[in-house]
């Protein structure tokens, strides 16, 4: 067993010899051409040898220096040139992600991003931004008539919260980077653009929870994070064209031999269980988990839970917005983003308001296989059986104020009491 760890170990995530590395580098590097045009030459498949290429300077750059947007990072990108381009991490067209680094911090680069909901889901699934072309608020717009487009934006796709002006405010203090006290045509154009991007939004909405992400700093719609969490699915290893070939039982074989031990995964798990409560009636309205996999569940070095991707989490009310009225045959026709999915009334032939599944019966399909192989004997059999409850949860709103939190806390408990007062706690 040991000779056939090591074995998929070298197979998978060891370099490759100089042939293969050549032959393979040719090869996914047409396919990276052909699927994935960016601004920047990725640096994924280059021999460790060679020092990189220096990156072109971003679009935004130009804008920058033209008036057009402004950031608190502009200065370090443009024309310090102290942001370093590593890694692309996205095979997915339009969606420029890399790894980097910043004032000595490993980053997460992100510019261009489309949303990428409805990516797998059909045209018509989700609704899709216009491409950003800098151009709201006009000259002339006042402070006051910023703020209200902002609050009016902000209603639209978090619904009408009495929070919302303190995230307005959150929003200004944020085009002020430069604390002069005033907000310019280029910082106000560049924070507009940058809320029209769902993660962003959503970065702001869940800037005080630590399960998200930090926001360090941006130069027009492209923005820094933290760095990039350790993922709990193995395949993130792979190159990302790579990740699709993998089949699931080889994930779940992965996960048992090189993932975390299993007090760890318990910590990461618990961690999980808290970013549900949070995205539920938080300050700033209720968030739907619209692609719950592995590959979105992160974790940093001392195995605390981070949420890897923000972009498949959706506010309630874009989902609502987008089921309401909508024509349908079957709950398929139902679906936002990739697993969002309401019943049809076939009667009405509409989609009906509530979710079939809830965040946390969706997280829960996904802790049975994180968590039941390698749990300690004499808690498989209860874990199995909280586990099995709470994906039967629905996405009834009869349902979703007590039981849920019920099933949740009854959870967490379980888990906590296994790794509390040991060396993984």
């Amino acid at each position: 067993m040991r000779r056939l760890r090591r074995l998929a170990h070298l197979v998978l995530f060891c370099p490759f010899s100089k042939g293969l590395q050549a032959l393979a580098t040719k090869g996914l590097g047409t396919m990276a051409t052909v699927t994935h045009i960016q601004e920047f030459t990725p640096h994924l498949l280059q021999t460790p040898r060679l020092p990189p290429p220096r990156p072109h300077l971003p679009a935004q750059c130009d804008q920058y220096r033209k008036g057009i947007i402004s950031g608190s990072i502009c200065q370090d990108l443009c024309n310090l040139r102290q942001v370093e381009w590593r890694t692309c991490l996205s095979s997915v067209p339009g969606q420029q992600v890399y790894s980097g680094l910043w004032q000595g911090k490993e980053v997460t680069i992100k510019c261009g991003i489309e949303e990428s909901l409805d990516s797998k889901a059909g045209a018509d699934t989700a609704p899709r931004r216009e491409l950003v072309l800098f151009d709201k608020p006009t000259r002339g717009t006042s402070i006051k008539e910023f703020q209200e487009m902002t609050l009016s934006f902000l209603k639209a796709n978090l619904g009408d919260l009495p929070s919302l002006p303190a995230l307005v405010g959150q929003v200004l203090l944020m085009a002020d980077f430069n604390k002069d006290h005033r907000v310019s045509l280029a910082e106000a154009k560049s924070v507009w653009a940058l809320l029209q991007r769902n993660e962003f939004l959503l970065l702001l909405s869940l800037q005080e929870k630590e399960h998200a992400s930090r926001l360090l700093g941006y130069c027009g719609d492209l923005y820094i994070t933290e760095g990039v969490p350790h993922s709990s699915w193995p395949g993130a290893a792979l190159p990302p064209l790579l990740r699709p070939l993998l089949p699931p039982a080889l994930h779940r074989a992965l996960q048992q031999w090189l993932g975390p031990a299993w007090p760890w995964r318990a910590k990461i798990a618990i961690g999980l269980l808290e970013f549900v409560e949070e995205l539920f009636h938080g300050a700033y309205g209720t968030f739907y988990m619209c692609e719950t996999t592995l590959a979105n569940v992160g974790y940093t070095a001392k195995y605390d839970f981070r949420m890897a991707d923000l972009q498949q989490v959706a506010p309630e009310a874009a989902v609502r917005r987008f089921l309401r009225g909508r024509h349908c045959e079957h709950s398929a026709d139902c679906t936002y983003g990739r697993d969002c999915r309401a019943p049809c009334d076939t009667l009405l032939r509409q989609c009906k308001g509530d979710l079939v599944q809830p965040n946390l019966a969706k997280v829960c399909e996904l802790l049975r296989d994180y968590l039941l192989p390698g749990a300690p004997a004499g808690l498989r059999t209860e874990l199995g059986k909280q586990l099995r409850t709470c994906t039967t949860l629905s996405g009834l709103a009869s349902q979703v104020e007590a039981h849920h939190s019920l099933v949740l806390s009854h959870l967490k408990t379980l888990l906590w009491k296994q790794i509390s007062n040991t060396k993984y706690a």
